[in-house]
């Protein structure tokens, strides 16, 4: 009988890498997925093993005392794949780790070979696309694990352990609870809160110009603005002083102020306009270098408005699909089978004259730059299309964008020609600038977006007509124009991504994540692209600026990704650097515990912002400010959750105390319903109220109708009509023409709208909408102005899941990921279940997921039951209260009653407010 052969073991990070891969092996490997890490520091006390539970230092998971020994840890829901993998490895004659090719894949191929305590040859296979001659290199050329990355990796992990887990209880006691802080996260938080702060402290300047509208002899027509008067340059933005509004000291500039804009105006608009100077010069724009995880999260986010999560998540799928090369790599480099493809692809595309002379290469910049793969691009030798490949969706759009800079890079310089005239009329002087593109060469391809939203693309094509010296011009048109000094932009994601990476504070590769974070931790919240610091940021970031300044400080933060670039590289030990950090006088430990002391909570929690006469408080339930009125005692008014720091002034203040100081006050009655009409301020806004909050909430006293008060309506000038005509909504506008059916105008969770068959149209952030000259909000928009908004109104489809799982094995149904606003979840029927944030969703299981579904459901169902309880007991409370007053008429009853709203409702919708 012959013995059956023994197949290796290859095993890999998630299921979908497994199956390409495995079919690309054949049957000679079993190819089986570890679902990412296997094991890790203890997440919470109940994974922490009871040998040790006693232990001090055990709610770390590492032991200072023990040279800063880890204390790993199988997560429950991983004992069975570990043993599943245990199993197969007693049928195989190698192991092969073919985790990702960077120090968390070296470290999960550790893991992998510590736990499995393998008898046969342990082998490391590395690749950075997955494609059959890639594999097939790969599985022919392994290596041996490399002890310097896993080392540095761990290090990562412990001292990440070691700053969290220090430093975030003291949050939770001196500010709130949930709370966190960590390495980069907290440095990132800190980048967004100066820069709140300079905004907060910016002072407008005022500034004016003219701007002409000039005409050639061949009547064509061009722009030329004020540039000198006199001899004297005319200021502008930059040269004003961001903290004064004025000028900058020593600035040798003409400022206009309206008046003289005007007298000049008159003085030069008949006058004679002359052309007194040409002057062009010509540039070439190469290509830039392929994309790095940083620069594709960057330009993801710029042009299609993806997050770097969700960018990661797309790239991640299209890697394991085998579509592109690995997508964590701050590498530039291409190797030669992609520029050969790429090249091939320009020719037969573009024509010879868009492929460049020679062979472009790239070098890296990036003083750290690690992980040596090649940069992102498309996998293979072929550089197919998003359409050759039928990809689709956001798959289709962020593979576009890596083919297209993939392709660029083979091209040739694109060549431009920029024009600067000069134009003399009476004194002033204006100029003019033009643009033209003389070759276009890889911008046939690929454009880099723009930060900056009034900035023009390197593309565009705005050229001067032809002018020469001397030439006499005509002024169509001349007009006064003022200007205000804007203050410093906020960061978006990419802009965030690009300061961390320049300033060298983290890895790209943990960008995504520690985005994500900043917002889950309530940090940060996104407004539009915007990323603006909480008031919460500003407490937390406060507190470690002042006691543990080198922690937040980017220098500081850049040498520790340094160091530990040194250390896996083989160049320094882990455990001087370690003890350095956490232990001694010095070290984060008794940092933390000389400054406990010192930190008074409440001081902690109030902010005295520059400018404001109030102080911002953190409270449990929100924002607030707080002052002393004239009798000494501290006066409060919650903080709308929509203002920004920034955006707070002391009139912003005033107007909120004195409406809390003043109570609820009528508007008017409701002449049908005989009710009061209050405007109030909630959480979410300014609203109207009809009617006063009932004592308790029943089916007979509901809760009085609300409606929120749009942004074109000042709350202030707010009449009664205006009020009546907002609480009568939604309203009918009559019959679409084309479907005959009913076309609703009113206001929702997320402010004005019409409605059409089941499709929301917006107003817009403004909540207007402008159509043929005329401005339209939610009260007077008619049927037709209603059609043409719905015009643009896209009908909202299920969202796509990012995996599906499979059916349910009891009740059926499809079990599947989707990406939710606060993160990945699995879904099943009406079952919403978060998947844990340390957990990669493409390596989630169905077991997994049946298990948390299970979880949800019996929480979901404990808590139908409480309030199925909840309410036949106030329902039995009420009917023995009513049974009890048969004594009273029912009219001295309904005196009562109204006496008793009356006097309560001002306290609870104070309080409301």
């Amino acid at each position: 009988m012959v013995a059956k052969r023994k197949k290796g073991l290859v095993i890999v990070e998630s299921p979908a890498k497994a199956r390409k891969i495995g079919d690309y092996l054949g049957k000679d490997y079993k190819v089986m997925a570890s679902m990412g890490h296997v094991r890790d520091l203890p997440a919470n006390a109940a994974e922490i093993p009871a040998a040790v539970k006693k232990e001090e230092w055990s709610r770390l998971g590492v032991n200072p005392q023990a040279d800063f020994q880890p204390l790993y840890v199988v997560p429950k829901e991983k004992k069975k794949i570990v043993k599943e993998l245990k199993d197969a490895l007693k049928s195989a004659d190698e192991l092969i780790l073919a985790t990702d090719e960077d120090r968390e894949g070296e470290s999960i191929g550790w893991h992998l070979a510590e736990l499995l305590k393998p008898k046969v040859p342990v082998k490391r296979m590395v690749f950075s696309e997955i494609t059959k001659p890639a594999i097939k290199a790969a599985i022919e050329s392994p290596r041996e694990l490399d002890e310097n990355l896993v080392q540095a990796q761990e290090t990562r992990r412990v001292l990440d352990r070691l700053y969290g887990y220090t430093l975030s209880p003291l949050l939770w006691k001196k500010i709130s609870r949930g709370l966190s802080a960590g390495r980069v996260q907290s440095v990132a938080v800190r980048l967004l809160v100066q820069r709140e702060l300079e905004r907060l402290a910016f002072r407008s300047g005022t500034y004016w110009d003219l701007k002409a509208e000039l005409q050639t002899e061949d009547k064509s027509q061009f722009e030329a603005q004020l540039f000198a008067l006199d001899g004297r340059k005319i200021a502008s933005g930059k040269d004003f002083d961001e903290n004064t509004g004025q000028l900058k000291k020593g600035s040798d500039v003409l400022l206009l102020d309206e008046k003289e804009a005007n007298e000049l105006h008159d003085r030069i608009r008949d006058a004679k306009w002359t052309v007194s100077k040409v002057e062009t010069r010509n540039q070439v724009r190469k290509p830039y270098a392929p994309f790095t995880t940083s620069t594709l999260q960057q330009e993801a986010n710029r042009k299609l408005n993806m997050t770097a999560r969700e960018t990661m998540q797309v790239a991640q799928r299209l890697y394991e699909n085998g579509i592109i090369t690995y997508m964590r790599t701050d590498s530039v480099h291409l190797s030669d089978e992609a520029i050969n493809a790429s090249r091939s692809r320009v020719k037969n595309l573009y024509g010879n004259d868009y492929l460049s002379e020679g062979v472009r290469q790239f070098t890296n910049k990036q003083k750290n730059a690690q992980e040596a793969h090649e940069a992102i691009r498309p996998a293979g030798d072929q550089m197919q299309t998003a359409d050759e490949l039928n990809l689709t969706g956001r798959e289709s759009q962020l593979y576009s964008l890596i083919w297209k800079r993939t392709i660029a890079t083979q091209m040739a310089e694109a060549r431009l020609t920029f024009q600067t005239v000069t134009i003399a009329a009476e004194g002033a002087e204006f100029r003019a600038t033009g643009r033209h593109v003389a070759f276009p060469g890889f911008f046939r391809a690929y454009v880099e977006g723009v930060d900056d939203p009034e900035a023009a693309l390197d593309d565009t094509e705005s050229a001067l007509p032809p002018l020469k010296e001397e030439a006499t011009l005509g002024c169509q048109e001349l007009e006064c124009v003022s200007h205000e000094t804007k203050p410093p932009a906020r960061f978006t994601e990419a802009t965030l991504v690009r300061t961390l990476e320049a300033e060298g504070v983290g890895r790209p590769s943990t960008y995504a994540s520690i985005i994500g974070t900043i917002q889950d931790r309530g940090y940060v919240r996104k407004q539009g692209n915007q990323l603006i610091p909480t008031f919460t940021a500003l407490a937390v970031t406060r507190l470690l600026e002042e006691h543990f300044p080198n922690l937040v400080d980017t220098s500081f933060t850049a040498n520790m990704e340094q160091t530990l670039d040194d250390i896996s590289n083989g160049e320094a030990d882990r455990l001087p650097y370690l003890q350095t950090f956490y232990s001694g006088d010095a070290g984060i430990e008794q940092q933390v515990k000389t400054h406990e002391d010192q930190i008074d909570a409440r001081e902690a929690c109030t902010l005295n912002l520059d400018g404001l006469e109030p102080s911002v408080r953190v409270g449990r339930y929100g924002p607030y400010f707080e002052k002393k009125n004239e009798n000494d005692e501290a006066v409060t008014a919650s903080i709308p959750p929509d203002v920004a720091p920034a955006d707070l002034s002391n009139d912003v203040a005033e107007d909120l105390i004195r409406q809390k100081q003043e109570g609820p006050k009528a508007l008017g009655m409701h002449p049908e319903e005989g009710l009061p009409v209050y405007r109030l301020n909630g959480p979410f806004g300014p609203y109207l109220q009809l009617g006063d909050m009932p004592e308790e909430v029943t089916e007979e006293t509901p809760k009085p109708k609300r409606v929120g008060i749009p942004k074109n309506i000042d709350t202030e000038e707010l009449n009664i009509n205006k009020a009546l005509q907002l609480l009568s909504l939604p309203k009918r506008l009559g019959h679409h023409p084309e479907t005959g059916k009913v076309v609703n105008a009113g206001i929702g969770r997320y402010g004005p709208y019409v409605l059409h068959d089941k499709v929301y149209k917006s107003f817009g952030k403004e909540h207007t909408y402008e159509h043929e000259g005329k401005v339209y909000d939610v009260l007077n928009v008619d049927l037709e102005t209603a059609v043409e908004m719905l015009k643009t109104a896209r009908r909202r489809s299920a969202p796509e899941p990012l995996k599906k799982l499979g059916e349910h094995p009891e009740e059926g149904g499809e079990i599947a990921i989707f990406e939710g606003r606060y993160g990945p979840y699995v879904k099943h029927g009406k079952i919403n279940a978060t998947i844990p944030k340390d957990m990669n969703p493409e390596t989630v299981t169905l077991e997994q997921a049946l298990d948390w579904i299970a979880e949800k459901a019996a929480k979901k169902g404990g808590t139908k039951k409480k309030a199925t309880r909840k309410k036949a007991t106030t329902k039995k409370a009420a009917k023995k209260k009513s049974s009890g007053k048969k004594t009273a008429t029912k009219k001295s009853a309904a005196k009562k009653k109204t006496a008793s709203k009356k006097k309560t409702s001002a306290k609870k919708t104070s309080a409301d407010a």
